[in-house]
């Protein structure tokens, strides 16, 4: 663990551009590594945050075909989303790439000659999934079929996402090519492979003995459960038509492999913003005084801590990260997030029905962070956590003390005069927070931090319930001056200390104290006058507002309809009955009818007893659909009669027939009638 870095090199996971950003991608990897770096800002230390669009892969592909569009129009498309969302959510990137850009194609060619030139590449001819009918090679992601550590039936050949598992697609039980559902044979096709067998005593020192103390339980246990079950030799390129070109002679028609040219994405972007700002890249990626830390979520682990690394040792100019704090995965409402099945909140949907209240959002995710086990989110909690915490806990200290202050001084901040006992203790408290808060961030407990942070407004509530001042101004005014300079002095620290999480509250507090800008982390712990006194603040704003219950049920409908909708979609038909001849079907009298009475039968609730003019009578028919349809709201449907079923009695009444009925994709029942106007009560259906 580097101590006293001279500079930071922040990475956060690269997004695919083949959809928008959900609530999973912000809890997992970009409000953890906004908070770190605006935290290390506040402390004016030398940052590089850097991110960008991975805008190659098979997944670039699959959308482009799905919407029959060019790879090139869906990462143009998705990239401007994604940027936005990123914008809106003030994630303080210092610069945000994209892997489609020169700088990086460059870059990754040049990082894989070095390695080729080294001798660190394995040529070999191997036998690869191929789909004959679509007359092409298959990359992972377009091969489907059983996982064969878990059983799942869905896995992809690069990885399963029900158990997590990294996979081969060759490992997949019964694959199917994702173009045109054909069943994949093996064929000879020539590719480099990174021997990471040969880092496996490297890999074991630097992680295993280096960072065993260190490294979060969850990353290190993954990466030792790698190392313990033997590295292989892994592939770095595909047979592909969209990527980064081999650099090579006789890898025509073959491209960079993903997963070995997004990661040197962090670099090509750092280069791209050192150019842009007249700075040097090299110490950020090549300087031993450099702290290199990647934030991702849990599927990427073996790329950021055997791959990537076994790539950096490789080449042999490039630091290898002081640190991976992985997160757990998010769950949304008890399910998986899927992006394939709709079930998210997406960013920009979420600011259409919540605007102004992206710190909300921050705050949810941060306080639930999946930061050693996967987490939920649901809507319920999140209201709890705006209306319980933000609004009655920090809103409230923040609302007290900007009212009263205009209401008694005018706004200007009062000379304090001799300071009590509580005054110097919740002063000297306030100091030690900076401290406590940093100790939690530095160790990347982010939601501990966040805690933290609210007990800063606890303890400016309950100095403020302690002392009264609204009481003590009638008897008092003096003392009260000494009060409000005090609890000012809290509201400062917040503006502060609040930034690298709520970042949005923070500007908008530092702006109504007529502070921004003006205050550091370390001043907070160090300055024993933060708002001067004799200084005039800013009218007071509300800082957080209720969400009442229909907004919240407003989201749960939104869910319950996708899942529907989901479900609609994924329904499969009832197998088939076994054969009967026609002799069988034509015993059955099938009848166009209308129901001319309907009424509930007395003690049943599943019972309606319809009167039904079947064309040939007006007969009694009891059905079981009284928990699907009031009486009065059946009255005059068409509907399809067995008329010739033998008559049995429910409950003392004769039933003469059946209504033919089915359900809908919801699952509801629903009439199986006629369509077509004209067809007359009696005619049959054959």
């Amino acid at each position: 663990m580097l101590q006293n870095p001279k500079r930071y090199t922040i990475t956060a996971a690269l997004p695919y551009t083949n959809g928008p950003i959900h609530i999973g991608h912000l809890a997992g990897v970009y409000v953890p590594a906004d908070i770190y770096a605006r935290f290390l800002r506040l402390q004016n230390k030398d940052v590089a945050f850097m991110c960008g669009s991975d805008e190659h892969g098979v997944a670039i592909s699959m959308k482009a075909k799905k919407e029959g569009i060019t790879p090139q129009e869906v990462i143009d498309k998705y990239d401007a989303v994604i940027r936005k969302s990123f914008v809106d959510f003030g994630i303080s990137f210092d610069n945000y790439s994209r892997t489609s850009a020169k700088i990086h194609h460059d870059t990754a060619q040049e990082f894989f000659r070095k390695l080729y030139d080294n001798g660190d590449f394995i040529e070999e001819v191997t036998e690869q999934l191929y789909d004959a009918k679509a007359d092409q090679f298959l990359a992972d992601r377009f091969v489907t079929g059983t996982c064969p550590k878990c059983g799942n039936e869905e896995a992809y050949g690069d990885q399963c996402e029900k158990c997590g598992s990294t996979l081969n697609a060759t490992d997949l039980i019964n694959p199917k090519s994702t173009i045109t559902g054909e069943t994949p044979v093996m064929r000879e096709t020539k590719h480099w492979f990174l021997p990471l067998n040969r880092y496996e005593d490297f890999l074991t020192k630097w992680i295993l003995e280096g960072h065993k103390n260190d490294w979060k339980s969850n990353v290190y246990g993954q990466v030792k459960s790698w190392i313990d079950g033997g590295l292989e030799p892994r592939a770095v390129t595909r047979d592909l038509d969209w990527g980064i070109d081999v650099p090579v002679e006789g890898a025509e028609g073959k491209k960079l492999y993903v997963w070995f040219d997004a990661p040197i994405g962090y670099i090509s972007a750092t280069k791209e913003w050192a150019l842009r700002e007249g700075k040097a890249w090299e110490p950020y990626w090549k300087s031993e005084d450099t702290k290199l830390v990647h934030f991702i979520g849990k599927d990427n682990i073996v790329f950021h801590c055997i791959i990537f690394p076994a790539m950096l040792k490789a080449e042999g100019t490039y630091i290898l990260p002081d640190n991976v704090p992985a997160n757990e995965f998010l769950n949304l409402e008890g399910n998986k997030l899927s992006t394939s099945k709709n079930w998210a909140v997406w960013l920009h949907e979420y600011l259409e029905d919540f605007p102004d209240k992206q710190d909300v959002l921050r705050y949810a995710l941060t306080s639930n962070a999946p930061e050693t086990k996967d987490n939920d989110f649901t809507w319920k909690d999140f209201q709890a956590r705006n209306n319980n915490e933000l609004v009655a806990i920090f809103g409230n200290f923040i609302n007290r003390v900007t009212v009263l202050t205009h209401k008694y001084y005018e706004g200007f901040i009062p000379t304090p005069n001799a300071f009590s006992e509580i005054d110097e203790a919740t002063l000297t408290e306030l100091k030690a927070y900076p401290a406590v808060i940093a100790s939690s961030v530095e160790r990347y407990r982010f939601r501990e931090a966040l805690g933290e942070l609210m007990n800063v407004a606890r303890l400016g509530n309950k100095y403020l319930a302690d002392e009264e001042p609204w009481k003590m101004v009638k008897t008092d005014p003096e003392r009260v001056k000494t009060q409000m300079y005090v609890a000012l002095q809290i509201t400062a620290a917040l503006s502060v200390l609040a930034e690298p999480f709520l970042p949005f509250t923070a500007f908008k507090l530092k702006k109504m104290l007529n502070n921004a800008g003006k205050l550091s982390w370390a001043d907070v712990a160090e300055l024993d006058e933060l708002l001067p006194a004799g200084n005039q603040i800013n009218e007071a704003e509300l800082l957080f507002a209720k969400i009442e219950d229909d907004e919240i049920q407003k989201q749960m409908d939104k869910l319950e309809a996708t899942k529907s909708a989901n479900s609609a979609e994924n329904k499969k038909a009832d197998p088939q009955k076994e054969l009967i001849q026609f002799e069988d079907f034509a015993k059955m009298d099938l009848r166009v009818g209308t129901i001319l009475e309907a009424e509930k039968m007395p003690k049943a609730n599943k019972l309606l007893v319809l009167k039904v003019d079947t064309g040939i009578d007006i007969r009694t028919i009891v059905s079981g659909i009284a928990e699907s349809f009031k009486p009065e709201d059946i009255i005059g449907k068409r509907v399809t009669v067995l008329v010739n079923l033998a008559p049995r009695a429910l409950r003392g009444v004769e039933s003469q027939g059946m209504i033919l009925m089915t359900n809908n994709a919801e699952g509801k029942l629903v009439f199986v009638n006629p369509d077509v106007d004209g067809v007359r009560n009696g005619e049959t259906i054959n």
